[in-house]
């Protein structure tokens, strides 16, 4: 895999984090459509990388909120942005717990299948969907009437549970996250907020643990890892270009939810999975 390939990984990676369609499964995709087969390991790790990169690029865009929260928390200062964040440690419950008990399944979901890709993809569409004819669409018609209340405690956990499940490639993480929040009568602008800030801990944890294993790889595993399989150079262009369009698309995908169009991109998440699941029948 060479530079140019990282280049257009990392722009969808970018481009595609935020907006309601499913990274993960526009990179398996993008994969099948560059001729690039993987291990399904290494392009979980590879994936990995990149989602590094837009969550940095999450903390930049939203650092004024980001920033006030770390400080509250790491001096315990017991006001809202201090339970804000423990309600964001309860989101990551989870995605922590599938991705301990469940990481080998899960690899086998990145080995280029597209039929899964294609049928998660739909279930996108419908998540999508049904918050909308359910929550926002009344919402939007009044918009001097009630737009939904704070999350609580409860809602964390099950916003977080969606997240658990979007690990599957196509099942859109931003999409679950916000359609289910939404679903619950929580504030769709606070709840697409939460969203972003709540994928830093388990992403970042993660590749944290995937840096130990580059630095002191198990001798077992040694050239089956995405710094084994792509050149560091390219994995750095990759890195960049991610980050670069993740911060673009961040405030993009703000100003879409503020303004209530999630659900145009029902009809692309449509589009899209049937297309997979077409190639794939064909192919």
């Amino acid at each position: 895999m060479d530079w140019l390939d990282t280049l257009i990984l990392g722009i969808v990676q970018g481009l595609t984090e935020y907006l309601p369609v499913s990274s993960s499964g526009h990179l398996e995709i993008s994969r099948q459509i560059l001729g690039q087969d993987l291990d399904g390991g290494v392009a979980m790790e590879l994936d990995l990388m990149l989602h590094v990169a837009t969550v940095l690029s999450t903390i930049v865009v939203l650092w004024h909120e980001f920033w006030p929260l770390v400080k509250s928390f790491f001096t315990f200062k017991r006001d809202n942005n201090f339970y804000y964040v423990c309600k964001i440690l309860v989101s990551c419950i989870p995605v922590g717990i599938v991705g301990v008990l469940l990481e080998k399944q899960i690899e086998k979901f990145f080995e280029g299948n597209l039929v899964v890709v294609g049928i998660c993809l739909l279930v996108t569409a419908a998540l999508l969907c049904f918050a909308y004819f359910t929550r926002t669409r009344e919402a939007l018609r009044h918009p001097s009437g009630p737009q939904g209340r704070d999350i609580t405690w409860l809602d964390a956990f099950i916003i977080g549970c969606g997240q658990a499940v979007a690990v599957l490639p196509g099942l859109s993480r931003s999409g679950t996250t916000i359609a289910t929040g939404i679903l619950l009568g929580d504030n769709r602008e606070k709840v697409a907020q939460f969203s972003f800030l709540m994928v830093i801990i388990p992403i970042l944890g993660k590749g944290l643990l995937d840096l130990k294993d580059m630095l002191m790889p198990d001798p077992a595993t040694v050239g089956q890892t995405a710094a084994a399989a792509v050149d560091p150079v390219a994995l750095l262009v990759g890195f960049l270009a991610s980050f670069i369009v993740g911060c673009l698309a961040c405030k993009w995908m703000l100003s879409i939810v503020k303004k209530g169009k999630l659900v145009w991109f029902a009809v692309y998440c449509v589009l899209a999975g049937a297309l997979c699941i077409g190639w794939s029948l064909t192919h």
